[in-house]
């Protein structure tokens, strides 16, 4: 299933995290958070204003954000660890 995020929504697919600690320990499942970094899949076309301008989004497709831990909303449809959020909840885009 593909979708069309509206206005300044951002679809992002979680990026998996180490499972493993500093140490050495592998982290089982049960006990690993959840990764606040991911890729962005899909981005509405912008935020509407109050005089009605549409202000394009920062964010593009294929973006590595960082975003906390509780933002956005879980979309089990479209798979595994893909969330929405609105833009202002990411906190940065990911440089390499």
């Amino acid at each position: 299933m593909k979708i069309r995020p509206l206005h300044d929504r951002v679809v992002v697919k979680r990026l998996e995290e180490e499972r493993t600690s500093a140490g050495g320990i592998v982290i089982p499942d049960t006990a690993a958070e959840k990764p606040s970094s991911g890729e962005v899949i899909a981005v509405g076309s912008g935020e509407i204003l109050k005089n009605g301008e549409v202000r394009k989004l920062d964010v593009k497709v294929g973006d590595k954000v960082l975003f906390s831990k509780y933002s956005g909303q879980e979309i089990k449809d479209l798979g595994e660890g893909v969330v929405a959020m609105k833009e202002s909840e990411i906190i940065g885009i990911i440089e390499d």
